[in-house]
């Protein structure tokens, strides 16, 4: 994991948990066959996704039992 990427990315999802959560679900699509959303030479999925992310491509959205809970 490259500590550049990570840094552009909690700026972009401040939250630890939901980072990790993002970007881990990110890279198993793409360890799956998902196409990246962004041309890279990397070939590593997390950094890919922390990429993606830190580029504003990918967000991290409250699951439904999040919404209703804040209600």
């Amino acid at each position: 994991m490259n500590g550049k990427y990570l840094e552009q990315a909690k700026k972009m999802i401040p939250d630890p948990r939901k980072l990790v959560i993002t970007a881990s679900r990110r890279a198993k699509y793409l360890t799956r066959g998902a196409r990246p959303m962004l041309r890279t030479t990397d070939d590593n999925p997390l950094n890919v996704a922390l990429m993606e992310i830190g580029e504003g491509l990918i967000t991290c959205e409250d699951a439904p039992e999040e919404k209703a809970a804040k209600k």
